[in-house]
């Protein structure tokens, strides 16, 4: 099923979109297992509220992103955590710009063509962004992040979540220590607890068939999800990348939902 992602010659990819250079990675001439390489992480690296050093860049995690924009031709990107994923996405819509614009512009009824919409709850981290990195394609939001419940389960939500229909989501964040509030006490804000995001949940209902989630990491969040989530979604978990996948299987809404489908997919069917 995931053959593709299996597949994927890093280092010739690399070659092909060198997108590493807009993150100033210098990884060139590197070998195909060494990119596929994993960072060992402390107990408590991800969980550590005094930690203000960013994760170092995983970059198998990043051409696999990369990827899945320009095998699925990917038009419109909703991110959950502004970082080194916007700049790798604004790369790839490039690209899908350049070779497919024409025929999107022409075929679909689509609009925030080739933009990514990312949000992000650290006013500090989005002007680092966009002071580091030229992101022509990417249009970013400041939101706080609540505690809240959804059924009268708890979880958190953004306040503001930008208003886009997106082909791939990529939920990254937020992070649970810089969430407000508390439900009968209880927060996020604890080592011991959970991310427990559920803005896409809020949104399901306006999502088109074909529509791709990517969750890095985060398993009991996504298995939140994957528990709450009411339509016709097929999930993957891939233990050696830590992401989970779903994608929306369902009858097209219409005519041109049904050509957006069958043009993202006309080259490859990564998830079935």
């Amino acid at each position: 099923m995931f053959k593709e992602l299996d597949s994927i010659g890093y280092d010739s990819y690399l070659k092909k979109f060198p997108f590493h250079h807009d993150l100033n990675l210098k990884i060139d001439n590197s070998t195909d297992k060494q990119l596929r390489l994993k960072t060992v992480k402390t107990a408590k690296s991800s969980v550590d509220p005094t930690n203000l050093v960013p994760i170092a860049a995983e970059i198998d995690d990043l051409i696999r992103l990369h990827y899945l924009v320009t095998s699925r031709k990917v038009a419109t990107i909703l991110e959950f955590g502004v970082g080194k994923s916007t700049v790798v996405f604004n790369n790839a819509l490039d690209f899908n710009k350049d070779k497919y614009y024409g025929w999107i512009k022409n075929n679909l009824r689509k609009s925030n063509l080739f933009e990514v919409h990312s949000v992000d709850n650290s006013r500090k981290w989005i002007k680092h962004m966009k002071k580091s990195h030229k992101l022509q394609n990417a249009f970013i939001y400041f939101s706080k992040s609540r505690m809240g419940v959804f059924n009268d389960r708890i979880c958190t939500y953004y306040d503001l979540i930008p208003n886009v229909s997106p082909d791939l989501i990529y939920l990254d964040a937020p992070d649970q220590f810089s969430i407000k509030g508390n439900i009968a006490g209880i927060s996020t804000r604890n080592p011991d607890r959970l991310p427990m995001a559920a803005d896409i949940l809020r949104l399901e209902h306006f999502l088109l068939p074909g529509t791709l989630i990517v969750v890095d990491g985060r398993a009991a969040n996504a298995r939140f999800l994957k528990c709450n989530l009411q339509r016709n979604w097929s999930y993957k978990y891939i233990d050696a990348y830590d992401q989970h996948f779903f994608e929306l299987i369902e009858n097209p809404l219409g005519k041109y939902n049904k050509k957006q489908i069958a043009f993202s997919k006309s080259k490859r069917l990564v998830f079935k």
